[in-house]
């Protein structure tokens, strides 16, 4: 991602898309170019904003990143030019200095940053499925992980990678796990009409800002395909102690900025964190237009309020 090229993050590989600094593959079909287009008209709306904070000379505090710096799909990158932070090269003079890796592991070194610096996300070195799931107990004093060759039941399986979303249920116990897989408890998050319905909650200074409702059909619950995406507030998906338990997970996870995917479980109620991501991409495609721009303009909000106070 160091390139100033965003064709500089692709490569074409068997005929599929290589992202060289994760190792996925994307098919490119129809589906993709839908995608594509949908993002476009968001991108758009949010150069409008971006432009307007430049002829305004609307100037707050200057934010770098390390190693890399993001691309206009994730959602950092928009939620810093709405909330009006300037993007600069030198670390060591950045107001806001972010650590920005999509690796699943990555090194916790520590660039020089001026006194007073706001660092974020440099403690969040690991996320794992396995070191997630430990995060979350230490939070909530719940376990999900499972020893797969002693748990009898229906389990899942999954990539200990960012995003592989390869997940998979299989009944317990197993002979032998497999290497670089991590076995947790299924979580029953059905809701009516036959679908799953996965609580993103996007995380500023390690607390819930916004919630995305993201729902897809049962037996296409592990794919990131989602056929309805609804906007919603932490308060009206989460009790206040369920908050404090998410903001106890980021804290020991080391989380500052990012997302984090929450399941209700339907039987008992209880929420159970299972995946966090640090470099999340912007508002999911499904959702509507003027859903994405209220989403982007709290996160900036919050952003702005926490992070970025406005200089005088």
């Amino acid at each position: 991602m160091s390139g100033r090229l965003w064709t500089d993050d692709f490569k074409l590989d068997a005929g599929k898309i290589l992202v060289k600094k994760t190792g996925h593959r994307i098919v490119p079909d129809l589906a993709l170019a839908h995608s594509i287009f949908i993002w476009f008209c968001f991108y758009f709306f949010v150069q409008t904003w971006r432009t307007s904070r430049l002829l305004s000379g609307h100037k707050r505090p200057t934010i770098a990143f390390y190693p890399d710096k993001p691309r206009p799909w994730y959602f950092i990158w928009s939620v810093m030019h709405v909330s009006g932070a300037k993007l600069v090269d030198d670390i060591a003079t950045a107001d806001i200095v972010m650590h920005f890796d999509d690796s699943t592991e990555c090194s916790d070194f520590m660039p020089v940053v001026k006194p007073g610096a706001h660092v974020l996300n440099f403690k969040c070195n690991d996320i794992t499925k396995s070191r997630v799931a430990a995060a979350f107990e230490m939070a909530s004093g719940q376990s999900l992980a499972v020893d797969p060759t002693t748990f009898t039941g229906r389990m899942v399986e999954k990539s200990e990678m960012n995003a592989a979303h390869d997940g998979r249920i299989l009944e317990g116990p197993l002979d032998a796990p497999v290497e670089g897989k991590s076995y947790q408890r299924l979580i029953d998050n059905e809701i009516s009409g036959g679908l799953v319905e996965d609580l993103r909650c996007c995380l500023v200074g390690g607390s819930p800002v916004v919630v995305f409702r993201k729902r897809r059909p049962l037996e296409r619950r592990f794919l990131n395909e989602n056929v309805q995406v609804l906007l919603d507030e932490p308060r009206n998906c989460y009790s206040q102690d369920e908050i404090r338990v998410i903001e106890a997970f980021a804290a020991e996870i080391g989380l500052d900025w990012g997302g984090v995917d929450v399941l209700r479980d339907r039987a008992t109620g209880k929420i159970f964190i299972v995946d966090a991501n640090k470099t999340d991409m912007g508002p999911p495609v499904a959702l509507k237009l003027g859903a994405k721009l209220r989403a982007t303009r709290r996160m900036a909000r919050a952003f702005a309020e926490k992070f970025a106070t406005k200089k005088r």
